[in-house]
């Protein structure tokens, strides 16, 4: 009898960039893997080349490449970023996929540098058409652009609707790759700004609710001040199914139940003021669609608080999950193949 042909899991990882890149990094691999991105950042370099060039943001999309790289060497040297003259603050790796944009459109310049990159996976964008994200408080004050939303503390509790600026068709890829996956992974990121965005672009939501995968939500580990103030493992859920138009639509919610010893935390706290660890009702592991694990990754729990004064404090954040960890509760759900 012949072999038995092993057929890797296709899996489509939703959000944006920092935390799709750690999904990305932590199945790299192990499965057939493709990553449908959020196109309506404003914010940093790849905000002022869509302003200045007026082209489709980069970032998201250059992180998701360089997670997926094998040549490390060359993945590394398109996150160089400028510190000084004309170009201080710009990424080199958004520098040329702008390039490549403008030249030879945005899915052939993705494809060749996947190519050169020797990228295991695809960079899908969510859409190729522009349109600003824009949030409706219930004061009907309309706060416009992603990076004006993040930085607004009006919008936790009082978010009345998220809407784009115009009309966005989904990328047909996207489409595509949501209607053959096995599993589709959403988060996790910043929540309003890079994931759940992606579910207001025309096609995505109503793809993924009529794709026979099975859908996993990876929880944030800490809350975003202004934007998720005090929410709850179980208050993300209900937000995302809100916004996939379909209640009881994620089979499986992946949550963090680790936090930093008392005076790590109020060193984090302090550089992040208004932040906090996302809680639980204890309740919720009756539910066996909620998995809660230790997700922390393993740098932040060594460090002191005089080391992250050090070390830490110029990233974007350093409360990140494990890779290693998060592979771990992934491939489980995966070789379990969720039964119904």
């Amino acid at each position: 009898m012949p072999a038995k042909t092993f057929v890797k899991k296709r899996i489509v990882c939703i959000g944006g960039g920092t935390g799709t890149s750690a999904v990305i990094n932590a199945l790299k691999g192990k499965a057939d893997l493709c990553a449908v991105l959020a196109m309506f950042d404003n914010g940093g370099s790849a905000g002022q080349i869509k302003k200045e060039l007026g082209l489709l943001p980069m970032g998201d999309l250059r992180q998701c490449l360089i997670a997926f790289a094998e040549n490390r060497d060359l993945a590394s040297f398109l996150k160089y970023r400028f510190e000084k003259g004309f170009l201080k603050g710009h990424n080199l790796g958004n520098i040329i996929l702008a390039a490549g944009a403008e030249k030879d459109g945005y899915e052939k310049t993705l494809e060749g540098w996947g190519k050169i990159l020797g990228a295991k996976g695809k960079v899908i964008p969510a859409t190729l058409d522009k349109a600003e994200l824009e949030a409706v408080l219930q004061n009907k004050k309309t706060v416009k652009g992603e990076e004006e939303i993040v930085n607004c503390p009006e919008i936790s509790g009082k978010l009345e609707k998220l809407q784009l600026s115009a009309k966005a068709k989904a990328n047909p890829k996207a489409i595509i790759a949501i209607k053959k996956a096995d599993f589709i992974i959403i988060g996790p990121g910043k929540f309003y700004t890079s994931i759940m965005p992606i579910f207001l672009t025309e096609g995505i939501a109503g793809a993924v609710q009529k794709s026979k995968a099975k859908k996993i939500f990876i929880c944030n580990l800490m809350t975003q001040p202004g934007n998720t103030d005090n929410f709850t493992v179980e208050k993300f859920l209900t937000e995302t199914e809100k916004f996939l138009g379909k209640e009881g639509i994620i089979d499986k919610i992946i949550f963090n139940t680790k936090i930093l010893p008392k005076e790590t935390l109020k060193t984090v706290l302090k550089n992040f003021p208004g932040a906090g660890f996302v809680g639980y009702e204890p309740s919720i592991f009756k539910d066996r669609k909620f998995i809660g694990a230790d997700l922390l990754s393993e740098e932040i729990q060594k460090l002191n608080p005089a080391d992250m004064l050090v070390k830490g404090m110029n990233q974007r954040t350093i409360v990140i999950h494990s890779q290693k960890k998060l592979a771990k509760v992934l491939q489980k759900i995966l070789k379990s193949n969720i039964p119904s």
